[in-house]
């Protein structure tokens, strides 16, 4: 199991206060912002669930500091994955979010894909180094 980079390491601690933050937002707020995104509730309640468990992996593997390739290849697929379904969720027949919606959805999907764009170079480095 390699050493993780420091840089590595920041990213996945900043993708684990996005994620942890945008976890519990949604878990508290889903009643409160359903209307003003046009999204269901219990898909927002549900997205912020599952958030909590992935940030908490984040942050142990930050804080351990050593992790296998495959499972930063495995965060990574994971980022990339939720960037799609938000796209797809953003325009996709499924929902149909108001505009406020759309951009939000939009928005934390272009951060995702900056953490995973960010991992990636991490992974290379890191496999560089070895």
């Amino acid at each position: 199991m390699p050493a993780l980079s420091s840089y590595l390491r920041k990213v996945l601690l900043a993708d684990t206060v996005v994620s942890g933050a945008a976890g519990l937002v949604m878990i508290g707020g889903a009643d409160l912002t359903h209307d003003l995104l046009g999204l269901p509730s219990t898909l927002l309640f549900w997205a912020g669930a599952a958030l909590i468990p992935f940030a908490t992996l984040l942050a142990m593997i930050a804080r351990v500091g050593r992790a296998p390739v495959w499972l930063i290849a495995a965060i990574i697929v994971t980022n990339f994955a939720w960037v799609a379904g938000s796209l797809f969720l953003a325009f996709g027949p499924a929902f149909g979010p108001s505009l406020f919606g759309q951009v939000f959805v939009i928005a934390q999907a272009a951060i995702v894909a900056v953490f995973a764009e960010s991992q990636i170079i991490g992974l290379r480095r890191l496999s560089a180094a070895a």
